[in-house]
């Protein structure tokens, strides 16, 4: 079904602004009773908010590409080829997705678990019960930060700029300055030093693994490793980060939920789902048709461009139930579009979902009692769902 712009709510999607408030929860809630396949007539894209219909367009790279753009400041700019796996299309992003695959295996993740514990409680120890603490500042933003570091083999007295620089790439996908874009550049600078160095001492590490790798018999290029390293530094922090973020505050607002989870730690799992859908740390890629075609019996002409929005996804009341806004631990949310879906579901799921359970195991352990102790500050994003501000009072 598609309404017309002037019968159908016209939420500003293309403000960044915009997704900082719960406003676009209830601009996203009424595009799905009304208008699921909705025309945003400003810049002009098809916007997607219920799951069936964003799993669909996910798998089917063939249909709807990603090579034209994935987000929607994409569309004032020119995508260089290989810009990002990100950007790849099949049969191409397969060839270097399996690159990176060997460092997301079960058995290098288990054996990460250990250090991924002694961090979060060394992370932890520094807080002091009774008195508020930003906790994005003190854990949710430090834990994931020195894990992909330490993946990537990136020396200790580095890695407090890391999240200088992947900040500034994310707030560069919405609204590029001449600020973001420097930062950005100094990290390719960075990362460029880094390969430089491993060609000639290489380590255990995945820039060493990237160095060393070949995609149809030939070395990878260096815009191409720079590329792999910049992806792998900002979706291996940023989906974690924002993972905590919500989990902590949906459980600072949601103390009968929080109590049973310190009841009983073996609902946390399925609890990590439930946080991963009602935060939806990434709120939405675009795709571009590359034929005319159709969702739920609306054309949609070669050439346009459709958001989907994961944050709406994850939503939806007829998947997830008549309660879906709120936030329940025992909801199955199996289904939740999270880590995106298809050929570009996230590489750093399984790693993503360990970091979070040990997250709340070693937070709920020390602190069972989780307050606010002032407003949540969101970040202002058109891809990502951030929260750059949590400010709470954790008790034992």
């Amino acid at each position: 079904m598609s309404v017309p712009a002037s019968s159908a709510p016209a939420p500003p999607l293309h403000d960044p602004h915009f997704f900082t408030s719960d406003e676009s929860l209830r601009a996203f809630q009424q595009l799905r009773a009304e208008a699921p396949v909705y025309w945003h007539p400003t810049p002009g894209f098809w916007t997607l908010t219920r799951l069936d219909d964003v799993v669909a367009v996910s798998r089917d790279p063939a249909t709807f590409c990603s090579g034209r753009g994935v987000l929607l400041s994409d569309r004032a700019r020119d995508i260089a080829p290989r810009q990002s796996i990100i950007y790849m299309d099949p049969p191409e992003h397969g060839k270097y997705r399996k690159l990176v695959q060997p460092a997301f295996t079960p058995g290098r993740l288990r054996a990460l678990e250990a250090r991924i514990t002694e961090t979060a409680r060394s992370l932890l120890a520094r807080l002091e019960p009774g008195r508020p603490c930003d906790l994005v500042d003190a854990f949710a933003a430090p834990l994931p930060m020195l894990v992909i570091a330490d993946l990537l083999g990136v020396p200790g007295s580095d890695r407090a700029q890391f999240k200088l620089w992947s900040d500034a790439i994310i707030e560069a996908g919405s609204t590029p300055t001449e600020e973001n874009m420097a930062q950005s550049m100094e990290l390719l600078a960075y990362f460029s030093s880094v390969l430089a160095e491993r060609r000639v001492s290489p380590g255990d590490d995945l820039i060493s693994v990237l160095v060393d790798s070949e995609v149809d018999g030939e070395r990878l290029e260096e815009f191409d490793l720079l590329m792999f390293c910049m992806t792998l530094l900002v979706a291996g922090n940023e989906t974690t980060r924002n993972l905590i973020s919500h989990g902590a505050h949906a459980l600072a607002t949601h103390p009968a939920e929080r109590v049973q989870l310190v009841a009983d730690a073996a609902r946390l799992p399925r609890a990590i789902e439930e946080m991963l859908r009602w935060g939806s740390p990434i709120m939405s890629f675009m795709r571009t048709a590359t034929c005319d075609t159709s969702v739920r019996g609306t054309p949609i002409r070669a050439g346009e461009q459709l958001l989907l929005l994961y944050a709406a996804a994850n939503r939806d009341e007829s998947v997830f139930g008549a309660d879906a806004e709120a936030f329940s631990i025992a909801r199955d949310s199996a289904r939740h579009v999270a880590f995106g879906f298809g050929e570009h579901f996230c590489l750093g799921a399984a790693l993503a979902r360990m970091e979070g359970r040990i997250a709340f195991a070693e937070l709920l352990a020390r602190f069972p009692k989780i307050e606010m102790a002032g407003p949540i500050e969101r970040l202002p994003s058109l891809f990502l769902r951030g929260v750059v501000r949590l400010p709470l009072v954790l008790s034992a």
